[in-house]
C-alpha cells in the first residue's frame, strides 16, 4: 500500500490509537507495524480474530493480560549455560504467569473453543510451566533479593549471619556502654565500614582503642576502628557472607538451567502472547468505536451503511451512506466548501484501509467493503516551495504518478479534480482523466466545483452524481451525502441571505451563461422535489404505522373479548350444571322421603310435606334464574338498519357491523369481530357515524402524541426491581401505541438481580414476543432488546 496514501488518509493515527490499547511494549510494537492486506483470505482471517476478541470480552470481560517482558535474550543466555540475574528470572516468571492465566481465559472449556476457534488455536501455543513459575516465585523476592526459602542451606547460612551479627553488636554495645571506653568515642554508636562493624573514636584517643583502623572522617576528627575483641567475629561474619553469595549463585544457576530446559516452548509462548495482546487491542478499539465487522467483496464494489469517520468526535460526526461499484464505477461529488466532500473521501479511504488491516470499522451492520490491491489518494494542498510547484502543478504531479500505477483492482480518490487552473481547461482535464479511469473499470471517487462535470456525469454511463446537502436558510452544511443528485453551488442564494443587493445578484447572473443558469435551476428543482418526496414518504410511513397500530389494537381487543366471552359462557354453563345437579339430588331425596311417609300421613306429616314441596319449588326457581338473560330492555332500539351501519349489541355489550337488512321478524345479522350473530332490533343500539369517526380520530391523535415523545430505549439502572417493572410496564404500553417493534431496556450488569428479575417479568408479559441481550456495541449483557407483539 502507498505510504503517501496511508499518511494522507491518516491511517497512522488509527494505528497509534490501536497501539494505545496494547498492554505490553512488544504488543504496541506489533500494532505499529500493522499494514493493510490485499489478499481476501488474509483480511477475512484477521477480521475473524478481531470479532472473536470482541465477543470474548463482551461475554467474559477484559482479558487478564499481565506483564509480558521481552525475555528472548535472557532465555537464550540460559540456553548457553549463563546464570540469569534475579531481575531476569523474575521477568521470566511474570511472563510465564501471564501465559498461564491468559491461556485459561481464552482456551479453557469446550464451549469457548467452539465459539472462539482462532483465539483458542493461538492459546494452544502457550505451554504452561507452573512448576518453574512457582519455583521462581518462591526463590526470587525482587530484582535484587533472593528469598530465605530458596534452599535450606541458604536459610541456615542467613540464620548464622543473623546470629553472628547479634553477637558482634552485643559485644560492641557492651564496649560503647563502658565508662572507660565511652569517653574515647565521638558518638555512642555502632557503625559499619567496609562491611565490618566499627566504633567512631576521637582522633586524639585513637591509640587508646586497640584494633584495626578502617576509615577516617573527612575532617580527620574521627577514626573508625574495629576493636581487636570483634576482629575474629567480623572475620567469621565475612566468611558467612561469602558462603551466602556462593549459595545464591548456585540457586541462580539452578533456576537458569530449569529455564534452559524449556527455552523453546517459552519462546513459542512469547510469540503467542504478543499476538494475543495485539488481537485484544484490536477488540478494545472496536468496542471503543462501536464498530462492526464488515462483509468482504471480491468484485471491488462496496456499500457503507452509516459510516463514521473514526477520528471525528462521535458526538458531532454525521454518518454517511456510500456505495459504488455495482451500477457505476465513478462517483462525482459536488457541493459547497466545508460541506463534507473531503471528509467523505477520507471516510471511504480510511474505512477501507482499516478493514483490510483486520480492524472493525465504525459503521452499521450490513456494511460491505471491497479488498483493493492499491489505494491512491490525491487529497489536500501538497504544493512545494522548494520545488517551485503551484497547487495545480502539485496535484497534477500526483495524478500523473497515480495514472502510471493504477490497475483494475485500485481505488482512486481525487479531491477537487482539475482545480487550481482555468475552469474551462481544468474541467476538460478532469473529464479526460475520469474517462480514462472509467474505461479501465477503476473505482474512482472525485470531488469538484465545476458545473461542466455535473452535466458530464449525467450524460456518461458508469458515472454517478452525488452531492453534500446544504441548508441555505441556516447557511450551514448538513453533511448528508445524496447519491444520484448533483450539487448546487448556492453562491447567489448564499449571497442574497448574507444581504447582497438583488441588483448586484441579477447583474452577476447576466454574466453567467444561460445554459448554466438553466442547469442550476434544474438541480434546484430536483432538490426541492426530493425534499417534498421525502416528507410525503415519511408522512405516509407514519400514517401507515398508525393505521397498522390501530388495526392491531382492535384485533387484540377483539381477541380479548372473544376469550372473555368464551370464559364467561363456560363458567355460566358450569355453574348451571352444578346447580342443576344439586337440585336434582335434593329432589330425589324429597321424593324418596315422600314415598316413605305415604303410609303414615297425619297433620304434622302434611306440614313436613308442604315444607319439602316449597323447597323443591325454590330449587327449580334457582335453576330457572341461573339461565343467561337474553331479553334486554332498550329504549333506543332503531326502527330499521342499513348494511354497513355500526351498532352495539346489548346482550354482549360489543360493537359490530350490520351485514344484512332486518327481515320480517325484525332480525339482523351483525359481524362482531370474527363472529357473525343474528339478533333482534330491540337488542341493538345504532352508533352514529360522527361518533365513530370522532373515536378513531381521538385514537390516532393519542397514538401520534405518544409516538412523537417515545424513545426507543429506557434506562432503569439504579432502581429497585419493583420500581423498574412499574416504569417498564408503562413504557411498553406507550411503545405499543407508538408502534415500536423493538425497544432497548438498559438495566446494567451489577449483581445481576435486576437483570434476572426483568427477564422473569418479560417471560410472562402478554405483549413481549421475544427478548435477548443487546449486541456488544449496544450494551451487551447490560441491556436487553425486547421485541413486542
Amino acid at each position: 500500500m502507498e505510504q503517501k496514501t496511508l499518511r494522507v488518509l491518516e491511517y497512522t493515527k488509527i494505528i497509534e490509537k490501536l497501539a494505545g490499547k496494547a498492554t505490553s511494549d512488544m504488543g504496541k510494537a506489533r500494532c505499529l507495524e500493522l499494514k493493510p492486506e490485499t489478499v481476501v483470505e488474509a483480511v477475512e482471517s484477521a477480521l475473524k480474530r478481531t470479532s472473536e476478541a470482541v465477543g470474548l470480552m463482551i461475554q467474559h470481560g477484559n482479558p487478564p493480560i499481565g506483564p509480558i517482558y521481552d525475555i528472548e535474550s535472557s532465555v537464550k543466555r540460559a540456553e548457553i549455560g549463563a546464570a540469569l540475574s534475579p531481575k531476569q528470572l523474575m521477568q521470566v516468571g511474570d511472563t510465564l504467569r501471564t501465559g498461564r492465566v491468559l491461556k485459561r481465559f481464552v482456551g479453557m472449556g469446550e464451549a469457548k473453543r467452539e465459539a472462539y476457534p482462532s483465539l483458542s488455536a493461538l492459546s494452544d501455543g502457550i505451554i504452561t510451566h507452573e512448576a518453574l513459575e512457582k519455583h521462581i516465585e518462591t526463590c526470587i523476592l525482587s530484582e535484587t533479593e533472593i528469598s530465605d526459602h530458596a534452599s535450606p542451606e541458604l536459610a541456615r547460612i542467613r540464620k548464622n549471619i543473623e546470629s553472628k551479627n547479634a553477637a558482634i553488636r552485643a559485644k560492641l554495645e557492651s564496649m560503647v556502654n563502658s565508662p572507660e571506653i565511652q569517653k574515647y568515642l565521638q558518638d555512642s554508636l555502632i557503625t559499619i565500614r567496609q562491611d565490618r562493624f566499627v566504633l567512631p573514636v576521637k582522633s586524639e584517643h585513637k591509640n587508646h582503642i586497640k584494633g584495626l583502623v578502617h576509615d577516617q572522617s573527612a575532617k580527620g576528627s574521627t577514626f573508625y576502628i574495629e576493636p581487636i575483641a570483634v576482629v575474629e567475629m567480623n572475620n567469621a561474619l565475612r566468611e558467612l557472607r561469602i558462603e551466602e553469595q556462593r549459595e545464591i549463585e548456585r540457586i541462580l544457576h539452578m533456576l537458569s538451567a530449569e529455564v534452559a530446559e524449556v527455552a523453546g516452548s517459552i519462546l513459542v509462548m512469547m510469540t503467542a502472547l504478543i499476538e494475543l495482546d495485539f488481537i485484544f487491542a484490536k477488540g478494545k478499539l472496536s468496542l471503543e468505536m462501536k464498530a462492526v465487522e464488515p462483509a468482504l467483496r471480491k468484485d471491488y464494489a462496496f456499500r457503507i451503511k452509516n459510516g463514521r469517520h473514526p477520528l471525528i468526535d462521535p458526538s458531532v460526526v454525521v454518518p454517511s451512506n456510500i456505495w459504488m461499484g455495482e451500477h457505476f464505477t465513478t462517483l462525482l461529488i459536488t457541493g459547497p466548501n466545508t460541506g463534507g466532500k473531503t471528509v467523505t473521501l477520507k471516510t471511504v479511504g480510511l474505512l477501507t484501509l482499516m478493514a483490510q488491516a483486520g480492524l472493525h470499522i465504525p459503521a452499521d451492520y450490513g456494511t460491505s467493503i471491497a479488498v483493493f490491491d492499491r489505494i491512491f489518494a490525491d487529497i489536500g494542498d501538497e504544493q512545494s516551495i522548494e520545488q517551485s510547484l503551484s497547487t495545480f502543478s502539485s496535484h497534477m504531479t500526483n495524478i500523473v504518478e497515480i495514472l502510471k500505477k493504477v490497475n483494475a483492482g485500485s481505488l482512486v480518490l481525487f479531491d477537487e479534480l482539475g482545480a487550481g487552473t482555468d475552469p474551462t481547461e481544468g474541467a476538460a482535464l478532469a473529464m479526460a482523466i475520469l474517462d480514462k479511469l472509467r474505461l479501465g473499470g477503476i473505482r474512482t471517487m472525485a470531488t469538484t466545483h465545476y458545473s461542466e462535470l455535473k452535466a458530464y456525469a449525467i450524460a456518461t454511463e458508469g458515472i454517478e452524481n452525488a452531492s453534500v446537502e446544504f441548508n441555505v436558510e441556516t447557511l450551514s452544511p448538513t453533511y448528508r451525502l445524496l447519491i444520484g443528485i448533483p450539487g448546487k453551488s448556492n453562491a447567489f442564494e448564499i449571497s442574497r441571505k448574507l444581504g447582497l443587493e438583488n441588483g448586484l445578484i441579477d447583474a452577476a447572473k447576466a454574466y453567467v451563461h444561460q445554459d448554466n443558469i438553466a442547469f442550476e435551476d434544474v438541480v434546484a428543482s430536483i432538490e426541492k422535489s426530493r425534499k417534498i418526496a421525502e416528507q410525503e414518504r415519511d408522512e405516509a410511513i407514519r400514517m401507515r404505522l398508525e393505521v397498522e397500530k390501530l388495526r392491531n389494537a382492535l384485533k387484540d381487543k377483539e381477541d380479548k373479548w372473544l376469550t372473555q366471552r368464551d370464559d364467561l359462557m363456560r363458567k355460566a354453563k358450569e355453574e348451571s350444571r352444578q346447580l342443576l345437579k344439586q337440585t336434582k339430588a335434593e329432589s330425589d331425596e324429597i321424593v324418596k322421603r315422600l314415598r316413605e311417609m305415604k303410609k303414615h300421613v297425619d297433620e304434622a306429616d302434611n306440614r313436613d310435606i308442604e315444607k319439602m314441596r316449597r323447597k323443591l319449588q325454590e330449587g327449580l326457581d334457582r335453576v330457572s334464574d341461573s339461565g343467561i338473560q337474553t331479553d334486554v330492555e332498550n329504549a333506543f332500539a332503531p326502527e330499521t338498519l342499513q348494511v354497513g351501519d355500526t351498532v352495539r349489541v346489548l346482550t354482549i355489550n360489543q360493537e359490530g357491523t350490520v351485514l344484512t337488512p332486518p327481515n320480517d321478524k325484525g332480525e339482523v345479522v351483525v359481524q362482531v369481530g370474527l363472529m357473525k350473530m343474528t339478533t333482534e332490533l330491540k337488542q341493538v343500539v345504532q352508533i352514529s357515524k360522527h361518533k365513530a369517526d370522532r373515536k378513531i380520530y381521538e385514537k390516532v391523535k393519542a397514538s401520534r402524541s405518544v409516538a412523537a415523545d417515545i424513545r426507543p430505549e429506557i434506562d432503569v439502572r439504579g432502581l429497585r426491581l419493583d420500581e423498574a417493572i412499574m416504569e417498564i410496564d408503562k413504557y411498553i404500553d406507550d411503545a405499543l401505541i407508538a408502534n415500536l417493534q423493538t425497544v432497548r431496556i438498559i438495566h446494567g450488569k451489577g449483581t445481576g438481580v435486576l437483570q434476572k428479575g426483568l427477564h422473569d417479568y418479560f417471560r410472562g408479559h402478554s405483549h413481549v414476543k421475544h427478548y435477548e441481550f443487546a449486541a456488544y456495541n449496544e450494551g451487551g449483557s447490560g441491556a436487553t432488546i425486547v421485541t413486542l407483539k
